[in-house]
C-alpha cells in the first residue's frame, strides 16, 4: 500500500509537468546522502564549477546529517495516510525524473557486511524502484578513511540492523593501518557496486593518494568529516563524472588558494 501512495505522488506530480518543462535539455542530479556530501557547502560547490561549463546541470540534494539510506527511508516524515507514510526524500525522489542519482551512506556501514548486505543493499535497491525516470544513472559514493587511532574495529548490535536479530553484535574487520583500512573500504564499496549494479566513485582514493603523497594538505575537518579542501576535492571529482571533462580546465578555485586548487584539481583526474 505504502507502493501505491509513492506511485500516486509521482504520476500526480509528472501530470503537473509543462511540454516545455518535458523538452527541458537540462541534466538534473540528486545527492542523497549526510554531512559527508553537504560539509563545506559541496553540492553547491560542484554546482559552481558546473556553471562555469555545463549551465544546464542542476545540482539537488536530500541530505541530513548522520542519515543512513536505509534511514532516508524510515525518518523525515513528510506526510502520513492510511496507506502509509513518505519521507522527505522519498518524495524527493519521485517528484522529478532525475537523470542521476548519486548515493552516499556512512563509511563503517559498507564495512560490516552483515549491515551492508542488509541494509545499505536493500536501500539502494529501494531507491532504484521510487526513481520515476527508468533511465536514470545511480552512482555510489565512495568514502573514505577516518583518521581515527588504529587499530580500528567498527559493531553494529544485530538488533541496529534488523529488529529480529538479539544479543548479537557484527563487526567490520580489524584494521591496522592505513592501508587495510582503504583496501577494506575500497572492497565493502566493490561487493556493493556489484549487488546492485550501479557504478561508484573513487573519492576514497583520492583523500588516500593525498594523505601519503601530500601530507602538508589536510583535508579533514576532525576525525571523518571533510574540510573546505576536501569538500573541494570531492567537488572536482564529481565534476568530472557528470561532465567527462578535466577539473584542471576550470577557472574557479572558491575560497581555495589557487596553487592548491590546481593540485587537488589534477589529483582529481
Amino acid at each position: 500500500m505504502r507502493n501505491f501512495v509513492l506511485i500516486i505522488l509521482a504520476v500526480a506530480i509528472t501530470s503537473c509537468k509543462s511540454l516545455k518543462t518535458e523538452l527541458s535539455e537540462e541534466l538534473n542530479v540528486l545527492f542523497i546522502g549526510n554531512s559527508l556530501t553537504y560539509y563545506h557547502e559541496m553540492p553547491q560547490t560542484l554546482q559552481m564549477m558546473l556553471n562555469e561549463t555545463n549551465t544546464n546541470i542542476k545540482i539537488d540534494q536530500s541530505t541530513y546529517p548522520g542519515y543512513s539510506l536505509s534511514q532516508h527511508l524510515s525518518r523525515k516524515t513528510e506526510s502520513t495516510t492510511e496507506h502509509g507514510i513518505i519521507t522527505r526524500t522519498e518524495k524527493k525522489i519521485v517528484e522529478k525524473n532525475w537523470d542521476i542519482i548519486i548515493l552516499q551512506t556512512g563509511t563503517v556501514s559498507v564495512l560490516i557486511p552483515e549491515n551492508r548486505e542488509l541494509k545499505v543493499e536493500k536501500a539502494i535497491s529501494r531507491i532504484k524502484e521510487l526513481a520515476s525516470n527508468k533511465d536514470c544513472k545511480f552512482i555510489l559514493f565512495n568514502t573514505w578513511p577516518s583518521k581515527r587511532e588504529y587499530p580500528k574495529k567498527y559493531c553494529y548490535s544485530g538488533y541496529s540492523i534488523d529488529k529480529s536479530i538479539k544479543d548479537i553484535d557484527y563487526c567490520s574487520p580489524v584494521m591496522e593501518n592505513l592501508e587495510q583500512e582503504i583496501t577494506a573500504i575500497n572492497e565493502s564499496y566493490n561487493l556493493v557496486s556489484k549487488s546492485t549494479k550501479i557504478e561508484k566513485s573513487d573519492n576514497g582514493n583520492k583523500f588516500y593518494e593525498i594523505r601519503v603523497s601530500h601530507p602538508e594538505i589536510e583535508l579533514y575537518e576532525d576525525h571523518i568529516h571533510p574540510n573546505k579542501y576536501g569538500a573541494f576535492l570531492n567537488a572536482c571529482i564529481f565534476y568530472q563524472i557528470l561532465t567527462d571533462m578535466k577539473a584542471s580546465e576550470l577557472n574557479y578555485n572558491g575560497e581555495i588558494e589557487p596553487k592548491t586548487a590546481e593540485l587537488l584539481k589534477k589529483i582529481a583526474e
